[in-house]
């Protein structure tokens, strides 16, 4: 029963009420991605957080390829500090058929999915953007827990090139190490 306040704040959270900006422009893709070079671990690095990441330390995204194409994903994260237990979330993502594999939705429940657009990947698959239409949340993410300053400020402001409020980012703390996994 402890999981049905988190299905009802995820579903809120995901598809909810919440205000999002009115910027209809398409969202900016790579013109393909290589989904699977994108598996494996990205660190959250700054985001536009749902309700249950807003204060999450050492937050990490991993993704692997199912046997049935779809992927299956580990969000491992401590709230509120560094020294908090871990937590984790498993949402299913599928790969849709547009978008050349830089569009997806992301199930945390049956039947709803929700939409997942790769924004921004660099050329060595170390950095990307993860972005929704509607500009309510965005995750810088990278294959490492620290990124240089340069690298940060040139995500913030291709986010903001793609019409979010900045004054809603927020820079996730990391040691840097990878936290433990969770089963």
């Amino acid at each position: 029963m402890r999981n049905l306040p988190l299905l009802s704040m995820l579903s809120i959270a995901l598809f909810g009420t919440g205000c999002s900006n009115l910027d209809t422009r398409p969202l900016p893709r790579p013109t393909s991605v290589d989904v699977p070079r994108f598996m494996g671990d990205w660190y959250v690095i700054a985001h536009i957080p749902s309700p249950p990441e807003r204060e999450a330390f050492d937050a990490v995204e991993n993704y692997a390829l199912r046997p049935d194409g779809r992927i299956q994903t580990t969000f491992t994260y401590r709230k509120g500090s560094f020294q908090a237990p871990l937590e984790s979330m498993h949402p299913i993502g599928k790969v849709e058929a547009e978008g050349n594999g830089a569009v997806w939705g992301m199930q945390f429940f049956w039947p709803i999915q929700a939409e997942y657009i790769i924004s921004w990947l660099d050329d060595g698959y170390s950095q990307t953007i993860v972005a929704r239409t509607k500009r309510d949340y965005v995750w810088y993410m990278a294959r490492t827990p620290q990124v240089s300053e340069t690298d940060y400020q040139r995500a913030v402001e291709r986010i903001k090139d793609m019409g979010y409020d900045l004054s809603k980012i927020r820079r996730v703390p990391h040691t840097d190490r990878l936290p433990p996994s969770i089963d």
